[in-house]
């Protein structure tokens, strides 16, 4: 398995639990992907915001498999907006019927719209739809203009036209479905933090005879014999019947070109991402009485303000205050590639024009983290450019958050992902092997578009 993401550690985990012998490969010196941690003053955070919706249950299995269930917590949440020099609170109904940045009728059409497009069940009828022209004819221009179209600009920049409204409509549903009984968004988090539930996943594959390889980069994958692949790394070769690749895109394409062809290659590159940078503050108070405020304005750099302290509380971190300010953009733009201290002297006056009385002092310690591949743009008629789970080369598989459609990345679909290759690796390797009847598991529902690892 090559990738040490929650998609590579699930699929290493369900094949170990069904006897296979597995080896997990991961270039980074962690494990958990966009999911790692770092060390602030002996307390582990996320180098990237991380949550769990209510309705996640796939890594919730993963979590009780390895006996960490009692580890996941579920808070109400306070979310919000800034506009216009304003702030809102959208965390319940109420809060919408108060959000006069918009004329009235058009918060009680914004209420009826957002649990209608719940309910729409066959989002293939949305792929040839742009998200913009969908969110237009179901909550009208005003709200269009005031609420999604400047997130929808913030997170996808000069791409925004071309993103899909399945896109859309999942962020719209998911959110939906994570609500408590009087309609406040409730959300859930892994005590100790997600890198922690990473290593845990890695410790029960070694109990039960993996072997997990970090800081370890697979370099290529080669047809060795007849039923034997090799793939070549930076700690010499391993040799397996299958392989599964659970990389971005780009890296997948790398991997594959000599043995699988240019062609195959150009076909997974048509997968085009955005990158994120992430400047994570230290702080030694609060900036809000907000966990995730969206911001609805243009001249502010950052799409989402993430005040992590006000949902896993300071107590966590040693008494510190934590905040995310994060940007989805080309890898190419210039604050990309900025450091920690550029980033800020860059953001401080912006945060100053939102919160006036912020002041330098009172940021202990500023992190800067960058993930190229963070956001696939996902594109009218997306499922016709997903590759498939089989490639060409025998033996050799695809399980990326790319194919995560017609849901979005993140942690949970990820889990789903890898537990449903792990079963279809399982099956293959039993149609060779003459395994038992009860041996074989199920393999995923496919479009019928022939993609084989899209599940609704």
């Amino acid at each position: 398995v090559i990738g040490g993401g929650f998609t590579g550690l699930a699929a290493a985990a369900e094949l170990v639990r069904l006897g296979r012998s597995v080896t997990i490969v991961e270039a980074a010196d962690q494990l958990g992907g966009l999911a790692g941690g770092f060390d602030i003053g002996g307390h582990e955070l996320e180098k990237f915001y991380h949550h769990w919706f209510t309705s996640d249950r796939h890594i919730t299995d993963l979590a009780k498999r390895i006996g960490a269930s009692d580890r996941i917590v579920t808070r109400p949440t306070r979310t919000g907006m800034y506009y216009s020099g304003n702030f809102f609170r959208m965390s319940t109904p109420l809060d919408l019927l108060r959000f006069n940045a918009i004329p009235f009728h058009d918060r009680i059409r914004m209420g009826i719209a957002a649990l209608a497009v719940r309910r729409i069940k066959d989002w293939r009828k949305l792929e040839s739809i742009s998200a913009k022209d969908w969110l237009i004819s179901w909550f009208g221009e005003t709200v269009y203009r005031v609420v999604w179209g400047p997130l929808l600009s913030g997170k996808f920049g000069r791409h925004a036209d071309e993103v899909s409204a399945v896109w859309f409509w999942n962020k719209l549903a998911l959110r939906g479905a994570s609500r408590g009984s009087k309609g406040q968004e409730e959300l859930a988090y892994f005590l100790g933090g997600f890198a922690e539930l990473a290593r845990g996943v890695g410790r029960y594959i070694e109990s039960l005879g993996g072997k997990v390889r970090t800081g370890v980069k697979a370099n290529a994958i080669v047809r060795q014999s007849e039923a034997i692949l090799r793939v070549d790394t930076t700690q010499g070769a391993i040799s397996g019947r299958s392989v599964l690749v659970t990389t971005p895109m780009p890296i997948a394409a790398d991997l594959l070109e000599s043995a699988a062809g240019p062609d195959y290659a150009a076909s997974l590159r048509h997968i085009r991402y955005l990158g994120n940078i992430c400047l994570v503050l230290e702080l030694d108070r609060s900036l809000s009485g907000l966990y995730w405020t969206n911001v609805n304005d243009a001249a502010f750099p950052f799409v989402g303000i993430i005040e992590h302290t006000n949902f896993e509380p300071p107590t966590s971190y040693g008494g510190r205050h934590i905040v995310y300010l994060s940007k989805y953009l080309p890898t190419e733009e210039p604050l990309y590639n900025m450091n920690a201290e550029e980033l800020l002297a860059f953001s401080e006056p912006h945060i100053k024009r939102m919160f006036p009385e912020f002041d330098r002092a009172w940021v202990k310690h500023a992190y800067a983290w960058r993930e190229p591949y963070a956001q696939p743009l996902v594109v009218q008629r997306y499922s016709e450019i997903i590759p498939a789970f089989d490639t060409p080369l025998e033996g050799v598989h695809l399980a990326t958050m790319a194919q995560v459609y017609p849901e979005d990345r993140g942690t949970n679909y990820a889990v789903r992902e890898g537990v449903i290759a792990a079963g279809r690796i399982h099956t293959n390797l039993c149609a060779k092997d003459s395994c038992s009847t009860r041996d074989r598991v199920g393999t995923a529902p496919s479009l019928s578009t022939g993609a084989a690892l899209i599940t609704a």
